[in-house]
């Protein structure tokens, strides 16, 4: 065999592990034999003192309410356990993760893809003890510095999160809708409002699509964001009490 051939047949060996791996984790992650464990890891993002007080306020039980979340839905869809995730704490992480950016091409997504998997390897690596099955990087704003934040987004591949939210124990419930939201992005779960207003989509962005009347929804779904309350008006519910997991959703997860 030439020296070429041989490295083909290398590369080959590489994204054939890699691959292989990619969807075993994939599947594990929503066979649902055992509960997830999910990480979650607090970064200072713009490296203000607000963020950095907020950080060192989070305890133990800052999450909790993300678990009850997914513990009391999957009990309303007889899912296999009782508790599918269990939400931990994780020491800050200091380095920033690569940014998306804004409207990136197809081609950027890969490779961004691919750098934050890279990275967020190498951040679990320099942590002791084992390695979670979903990794979610909070990132803190001081809302008095941004008012207004990036986007999230979750990663089936490699069960990435991340997440930008405000450094405000007032908004902590709606931050932790984005975690949930992000988080069940990771297990394979679509988004389910108009990309170009909000809006969610009917029925499956919908809490109870069957509901008569129609309006208003008692609840938001999940992966829409957003209660409808009339055909033209929709809000941000304020904690993960006022969301729920639709039937759409349920089916996305293999619950």
């Amino acid at each position: 065999m030439t020296f070429r051939a041989l490295r083909i047949a290398v590369l080959l060996f590489i994204l054939l592990s890699v691959a292989l791996g990619t969807w075993l984790s994939r599947a594990r992650s929503t066979d649902w034999d055992r509960p997830l464990w999910v990480a979650v890891y607090p970064i200072n993002a713009d490296g203000s003192d607000a963020s950095e007080r907020h950080i060192a306020k989070l305890g133990e039980q800052s999450f909790s309410s993300v678990q009850r979340f997914m513990t009391a839905e999957a009990e309303l869809f007889d899912a296999p356990l009782d508790e599918p995730v269990r939400m931990k704490l994780y020491a800050q992480v200091r380095d920033r993760p690569p940014a998306l950016g804004d409207h990136p091409s197809v081609l950027t997504r890969i490779l961004y893809s691919l750098r934050l998997r890279y990275w967020a390897w190498r951040t679990e690596g320099s942590h002791a003890g084992p390695p979670p099955d979903v990794s979610i990087y909070v990132l803190y704003h001081d809302p008095a510095q941004s008012p207004s934040v990036p986007h999230s987004h979750g990663l089936q591949k490699g069960l990435i999160g991340v997440v930008h939210a405000f450094a405000d124990g007032s908004m902590h419930g709606e931050n932790c809708i984005v975690i949930a939201h992000e988080l069940l992005h990771t297990l394979g779960a679509t988004d389910k409002y108009d990309p170009a207003d909000g809006k969610p989509i009917f029925p499956m962005g919908f809490a109870e699509p069957d509901r008569n009347p129609l309006y208003p929804q008692p609840l938001a779904e999940i992966m829409a964001g957003r209660r409808m309350v009339s055909e033209s008006l929709w809000e941000m519910p304020s904690s993960l009490d006022d969301v729920t997991i639709g039937e759409s959703t349920a089916g996305e997860i293999n619950w």
